[in-house]
């Protein structure tokens, strides 16, 4: 039995859609039926046959900070992927980031050590490696060297400990540290937005860059860390390093429109963060830019994956072809959505 935390986020589904196709016995937790509704339309899109598959999955209603309540859940199973987690960079959040990113995972790190699972990945963040003032070459070895970092990738960082204690402990072990992860179904949250900002045709970007990857490599190398026993292992999961320039470029290119040519003056994103502070005071609600969002947004750092290349033989989606792939998904859910919209319409007109 195969056990998943997040299998309701972008990751978590994806790792379960693989494993069914791979006809795994998996167990997933989740927190609310509406995030199985995204999970059911992510199996749904892909054919009829997944919708079957979907439906072995055993979902067992849950939340990782109740200890009493994950015991049972542990039961029978030898192979755990933790993927839940809180995102947020607002500062207000920290408390809500250290319960869940933290104690979420120092519970999953303590019950699998008291059920002897055969396997524990855990899934981390880039956020959680160390960054130089002076060198951008960022590798799994990077020591943790941030005096001033976001409080999530504060909170990843301590989750990884936790890990690193319970591999201490004797627990099979490996970590896995993505990029910023693109893929489809997931629209609304998380790098999904990315795709709705670009979708709307502006002519800016962000001064910066990063390490991006698809996400059907991220549960590739999940997997593979696991089927190959690198215990003790953390690895960089990034299939190319970019300016958000150019994976905006290849964004407009997907859905047909004109690329941007505007790069976002850094005085002006200090003025977004303020105005965002000041709403932040009035109304309730994560912020959506912060001082460290800003710096993210400006900063560019190479992460460098010929580890997960090498040791895993993992091979890296261009991610202009991931890009491209979510552009035309995000286009098809458009378009199934205005067509369920003008349906429910004529029924509406029917009945009156």
């Amino acid at each position: 039995m195969i056990l998943v935390t997040g299998g309701t986020g972008l990751v978590g589904a994806h790792l379960l859609f693989s494993l069914c196709e791979d006809h795994q016995l998996c167990r997933a937790i989740y927190r609310n039926v509406k995030g199985l509704e995204a999970v059911k339309k992510l199996f749904i899109s892909s054919g009829d046959l997944n919708l079957e598959r979907y439906k072995t999955i055993e979902w067992v209603l849950g939340d990782i900070l109740d200890l009493e309540g994950l015991t049972p859940v542990f039961k029978g199973v030898k192979t755990v992927y933790h993927c839940a987690a809180h995102i947020s960079f607002d500062p207000s959040a920290y408390k809500t980031l250290k319960s869940v990113n933290v104690t979420g995972t120092a519970n999953m790190v303590n019950l699998a050590l008291d059920f002897k699972v055969s396997a524990f990945c855990y899934v981390s963040s880039i956020a959680a490696l160390g960054k130089s003032d002076t060198q951008n070459h960022i590798t799994e070895e990077t020591d943790w060297n941030i005096s001033d970092p976001n409080v999530y990738a504060l909170t990843k960082y301590e989750a990884e400990l936790e890990v690193w204690r319970g591999i201490w402990e004797g627990l099979p072990a490996t970590i896995i540290n993505p990029g910023v992860i693109l893929g489809p179904g997931f629209w609304k949250k998380g790098s999904g937005k990315l795709f709705s900002f670009a979708q709307k045709g502006s002519p800016f970007y962000f001064p910066g860059g990063s390490g991006f990857v698809g996400v059907k490599d991220v549960v590739n190398c999940m997997t593979l860390s696991v089927k190959e026993e690198k215990w003790k292992e953390r690895f960089i999961c990034v299939s190319e390093n970019l300016t958000y320039k150019a994976l905006f470029g290849d964004m407009a290119e997907g859905f047909g429109l004109k690329k941007p040519t505007h790069k976002l003056p850094f005085w002006i994103l200090e003025i977004l963060w303020r105005l965002d502070y000041i709403k932040g005071l009035f109304l309730k609600g994560d912020r959506k830019i912060t001082k460290h969002t800003l710096k993210g947004l400006s900063r560019r750092d190479f992460y460098d994956a010929s580890k997960s290349s090498i040791t895993l033989k993992m091979e890296y989606t261009p991610i202009k072809k991931v890009v491209i792939g979510c552009c035309d998904l995000f286009k098809d859910s458009i378009q199934r959505r205005m067509c369920f919209n003008k349906e429910r319409h004529s029924m509406k007109d029917v009945f009156q």
